[in-house]
């Protein structure tokens, strides 16, 4: 399609086929990038903030693990793995639910959420106890994925690991809504309380001094944040270093200001991930690569750049 045919699709004026390329296909596309690009990278930067680490992000509590062990569960287990379709890949596409697959992935980032949330309140939310605990989860749901997939299929796995890429193509109207609105209130939330989490980059004293109740505010983001994860990674597969690159790049040109992180942070991550997903239609010769490659392929050098950059500092 030109340029000229996209925009008289956009207005309806196109060929059927022209219309539902754009209205079908390439709108709820470039709106998940949209809306999980700011979710991803709105809930990095407020997971730094909370735990004092710079690393901080939507991985950090384990949540894109737990996401990923719900999904194979449901794709191996239950759609078309060793419990029902076996090698008969006619039968899988019948039986292949991918709102079912969604929602068992929410289900279980969910619960580990709260069962981290939950161990973090026994220690007063200390951000190294948080830390702690979410690799920990994390390497359990890790460690149950990667069993599940070796009494899988050859039919169940290849469509699990799948599932694992990042793919804004499976959004969906009714899937962006959805995100758009976990995104929306996460994001109100965290602007009424910018002010606090101003007070809470001076130290758990000095916020306490000031009227902070750094306790509920750290477990209400915390949990609101991997919420807006969980909701975009059981939609769209993982997608990965959103909530490291943006928020870092939002505070080196703004400062830690949350009053203008927070929406910098959006959008910076909904440039980011369209900016991604156009490149990775772009060199795809035909079909759009996983944009959580590419974000990864981004976010892994700037990634050692940041630790050498703290290093230097340190020296």
């Amino acid at each position: 399609m030109s340029i000229g045919d996209a925009f008289a699709a956009l207005a309806h004026k196109g060929t059927a086929a022209q219309n539902r390329i754009i209205w079908n296909i390439r709108i709820p596309r470039v709106l998940a990038a949209i809306i999980a690009g700011a979710g991803l990278s709105i809930s990095g930067l407020i997971m730094q903030t909370n735990l004092n680490n710079p690393m901080a992000s939507p991985s950090t509590l384990g949540v894109s693990n737990a996401a990923v062990f719900g999904a194979n569960l449901s794709i191996i287990a239950f759609s078309g793995g060793f419990l029902d379709t076996g090698h008969n890949v006619a039968s899988y596409g019948v039986g292949a639910n991918p709102f079912a697959t969604s929602l068992m992935a929410f289900i279980f980032a969910t619960l580990s959420i709260l069962v981290i949330l939950g161990l973090c309140r026994v220690r007063s939310f200390h951000p190294g106890v948080v830390v702690l605990a979410g690799i920990a989860i994390g390497a359990v749901w890790t460690a149950a994925t990667t069993i599940l997939q070796f009494y899988a299929t050859d039919v169940g796995i290849s469509a699990a690991v799948i599932w694992n890429f990042g793919d804004l193509g499976r959004a969906t109207y009714q899937t962006d809504l959805i995100m758009a609105v976990t995104v929306l209130i996460g994001a109100i939330y965290f602007m009424i309380m910018s002010w606090r989490f101003n007070a809470l980059l001076s130290g758990d004293i000095s916020a306490k001094s000031m009227g902070v109740d750094v306790n509920n505010l750290r477990f209400i983001s915390m949990l609101l944040a991997s919420l807006i994860t969980a909701v975009c990674v059981s939609f769209l597969g993982i997608i990965g270093f959103v909530g490291i690159i943006c928020p870092h790049i939002v505070k080196k040109l703004l400062g830690q200001d949350h009053r203008y992180a927070v929406p910098a942070s959006i959008l910076s991550g909904s440039i980011l991930l369209l900016l991604a997903d156009t490149f990775s239609r772009g060199i795809g010769s035909g079909s759009a690569l996983p944009v959580g490659a590419i974000t990864s392929l981004l976010g892994a050098p700037f990634f050692i750049a940041v630790i050498f950059s703290k290093k230097g500092r340190m020296q």
